[in-house]
């Protein structure tokens, strides 16, 4: 079986990179095979996977239910969170550079790791999240603290119309002076989902500027829908 860095070695990450600025999001098909989404289900319940649970009604965060994985991270989600990081680090840097903010992103996730740590965010935010019928998430954005990577990415573990219906994933970004844009994504099982953690770069008359991105999951109307979500900085607590 080819390992999961060599599958991601092979995708097309320039396209990616351009949807990222373009659309504030990308998806990437085929990254996890339907053995390796049945097994992260599986091992929901695994409770020493995992260094907390939250029940989503509880913080009005939606309906549903997530956990957090502790460090070490299983190794297929290190893998992943490693070499993707490498490949969006420098759209990152243009990100940066063109909205004219003085930060520049290492080219390796360990390097990035310590930044968080230095800042005192030692916590991974790793996650799995479970949805059933009526399950939905409230348009939100994660950022855990002073340190922040521009990009995160899910991995849908079901398969939409099959498993479950409804429960698409959904941006919206607000431009300065302008009506929100929304934009409704349904990847199929084991697709990776890249999307921006806090706002994109948007050529205006007068330079780039800053439009505003919030995520979140409709409503699923049936089934269970379960997915991976690796963030890459770390958090606080």
């Amino acid at each position: 079986m080819v390992s999961i860095k060599d599958r991601l070695d092979g995708k097309d990450w320039i396209s990616a990179g351009e949807n990222l600025t373009h659309n504030g999001y990308s998806v990437v098909e085929n990254v996890l095979t339907p053995s390796e989404c049945e097994q992260s289900i599986a091992r929901y319940n695994e409770e020493d996977l995992y260094r907390k649970t939250i029940v989503m009604e509880r913080y009005r965060f939606g309906s549903g239910e997530y956990k957090y994985f502790k460090y070490p991270l299983p190794q297929l989600i290190t893998a992943i969170r490693e070499t993707v990081y490498a490949y969006l680090a420098p759209v990152a840097n243009r990100w940066m550079k063109a909205l004219q903010i003085d930060k520049e992103y290492p080219s390796t996730h360990d390097a990035f790791k310590q930044i968080c740590y230095d800042h005192g965010q030692d916590k991974p935010t790793v996650l799995i999240l479970k949805y059933g019928e009526n399950g939905f998430n409230t348009l939100h954005q994660d950022l855990y603290g002073e340190v922040w990577f521009p990009f995160q990415l899910v991995l849908l573990l079901n398969e939409p119309g099959e498993d479950y219906t409804g429960g698409e994933f959904v941006l919206t970004e607000s431009v300065p002076r302008a009506q929100s844009r929304a934009s409704v994504i349904q990847p199929k099982k084991g697709d990776m989902l890249l999307f921006t953690t806090n706002f994109r770069p948007v050529k205006g008359s007068k330079g780039y500027y800053r439009a505003t991105v919030k995520h979140g999951v409709s409503p699923v109307h049936s089934g269970n829908r379960h997915t991976l979500g690796i963030i890459f900085h770390d958090a606080l607590s």
